[in-house]
């Protein structure tokens, strides 16, 4: 059909490094039987990698349909070649849903590298366990309780969409990291966790046993419980902004050592002044509670 076509062919696609054909083997062989002795060629670079995967793209969007077994084979490949690539990219090049493209992913036997962080089919770059970037969340409205979605989701690295569904659970008083989240992220742990029991047991021993949680979204607890249980707190946002503020200073010795060890040497004064600083906010603020003022004498805190 394409040797009698009466109009030009669109041109060929050629990695230039391998000079292998990228697209266009179908317009090769008509160019044959017409009996041309060229055709015109659009060169790329890059890796033969990234080449295979623009000849995947290519061959979805006007070549023949690909069998599912080499759609499947196709994004095998990706995966191993592609690893910080989301589930979503491989799958909008594959035609494959991305579930698919997840089991792919989990099921495969080669060693992969799989990162911190995917980069979607926008270009952006985003943790691979979202329960992270949801707990910087919570630290963020924490710390600034009138941001805006959009710079929420910028400093925690997660979606704005994510960074709405935060708020929410926040102000709903639930866990901002969902159980199904929290479930995955154990069950992918699971087998590294049980590999690596014997030598983490050995490193806790070296260092004394002194090593550190990871940040956990603190619940209100102690004295806070009862204040948390107050429905004229509980459904008024400023109340809960209010009760998440204080829940986020509910401290034990241990941990505020653990965030001190997080500060680099040489921002010990600056957030040494953002400490003092957000101490005499709170320190007025009491004080003209106390002493019954607050917003009925319209005084600043």
């Amino acid at each position: 059909m394409l040797a009698g076509a009466q109009t030009p062919l669109p041109p060929i696609v050629v990695h230039r490094p391998t000079m292998r054909i990228v697209d266009g083997m179908h317009r090769v062989q008509a160019a044959v039987l017409r009996g041309e002795e060229s055709v015109e060629v659009q060169y790329v670079d890059g890796s033969a990698e990234d080449a295979f995967v623009l000849a995947v793209r290519l061959n979805a969007e006007h070549g023949m349909p690909l069998s599912r077994r080499d759609r499947v084979a196709a994004a095998e490949r990706i995966i191993r070649s592609h690893a910080h690539w989301s589930d979503r990219r491989i799958a909008e090049v594959t035609g494959l849903s991305p579930g698919t493209v997840a089991s792919l992913r989990s099921g495969s036997t080669a060693q992969i590298d799989q990162g911190k962080a995917r980069t979607g089919r926008d270009g952006r770059s985003r943790p691979v366990d979202s329960a992270v970037g949801r707990r910087r969340a919570v630290q963020v409205i924490a710390a600034r309780p009138d941001a805006s979605l959009r710079e929420i989701a910028q400093e925690a690295g997660i979606a704005p969409a994510t960074a709405r569904d935060v708020r929410q659970r926040i102000r709903e008083g639930k866990d901002p990291v969902p159980p199904k989240l929290r479930n995955a992220v154990q069950r992918a742990d699971a087998p590294g966790r049980r590999a690596a029991r014997g030598q983490v047991r050995a490193e806790e021993a070296d260092r004394g046993a002194r090593e550190q949680p990871e940040p956990v979204v603190i619940q209100a607890t102690g004295q806070f419980a009862n204040l948390r249980r107050d429905p004229s707190l509980r459904f008024s946002e400023a109340g809960r902004v209010l009760l998440q503020l204080l829940v986020a200073n509910e401290l034990d010795d241990e941990r505020w050592r653990w965030l001190m060890r997080a500060v680099p040497a040489h921002r010990y004064a600056d957030i040494a002044q953002a400490a003092r600083l957000c101490g005499d906010r709170w320190l007025s603020f009491a004080e003209a509670l106390e002493h019954g003022s607050g917003v009925r004498a319209g005084r600043a805190v």
